[in-house]
């Protein structure tokens, strides 16, 4: 057996060096677990295509990273932050993915058979093709969608909404026939933004739930759905509601 070390850069898909390791029999994967063990910042990276089966990433900081059709399988990613990040193609059979943070993420194609979601955060999905799967996440996922305010004559009990506080609704709709119905109603925040367009004086209400709290998604859904009980989060402008729009699509489309 080689006694020869082999050093191994992690580079940042601009290809700057953003971590790298010598030893003997490197790998990729172990760089990857010697930078996380680190406490490494890993943002941006290009992991793209990687073999990181079974690794040790808990907690890792892996925002906006390249993780494209890598091997992910049966690895430890509890805790990490992978907001923004590239995971389309992406195989994460049977990793542990408990309390991730995965708002603006790609999953694209990614396969998530197995793997542990429980309380992890999602933003919306940008494309409504994914919308109704939300229903088939583990009960425990914290989701994350939005709700417009107008003031004025439309804006009746939408007022009784306050910053920090959990609404709960006896009285709800589950017909997924139905596109409008009883329950508290939250979208994602493409739809606020379209149909709040040409309003005055609007808030954007972003809200928490969990999938178990999810009531109707509507089979002809525009971005709009069901719940029976959501926390409030914060209230943003509509200018602000579009530059996270912008940041999470990455297309800067004006949706204004």
């Amino acid at each position: 057996m080689s006694s020869k070390k082999i050093k191994i850069q992690i580079k940042s898909i601009c290809g700057n060096v953003l971590f790298e390791w010598e030893s003997v029999g490197n790998t990729l994967k172990k760089t990857v677990e010697q930078a996380v063990l680190r406490n490494s910042d890993l943002r941006n990276s290009n992991l793209r295509g990687s073999d990181l089966s079974y690794s040790n990433l808990t907690g890792s900081n892996l925002r906006g990273s390249d993780l494209s059709y890598s091997n992910l399988t049966g690895s430890d990613l509890r805790n990490s932050d992978l907001s923004s990040s590239d995971l389309s193609y992406s195989n994460l059979t049977d990793s542990n993915l408990r309390g991730s943070d995965l708002r603006g993420s790609n999953l694209t194609d990614s396969n998530l058979r197995g793997s542990d979601l429980s309380y992890s955060i999602f933003d919306e999905p940008i494309y409504l093709s994914e919308l109704y799967n939300l229903k088939l996440l583990p009960p425990k996922t914290k989701l994350r969608m939005w709700k417009w305010l107008r003031y004025g004559k439309t804006y009746y009990k939408n007022a009784k909404y306050e910053v920090g506080k959990t609404y709960t609704e006896k009285d709800y709709s589950t017909d997924e026939f139905a596109e409008c119905g009883e329950g508290l109603n939250v979208s994602t925040l493409t739809w606020c933004l379209r149909e709040s367009k040409g309003y005055g004086n609007v808030e954007l209400l972003e809200v928490e739930f969990l999938v178990s709290d999810i009531v109707a998604i509507p089979y002809w859904t525009d971005g709009k759905f069901r719940v029976k009980k959501f926390k409030t989060l914060r209230k943003i402008s509509r200018d602000e509601g579009i530059k996270i729009m912008e940041k999470i699509s990455g297309l800067g489309h004006g949706t204004a």
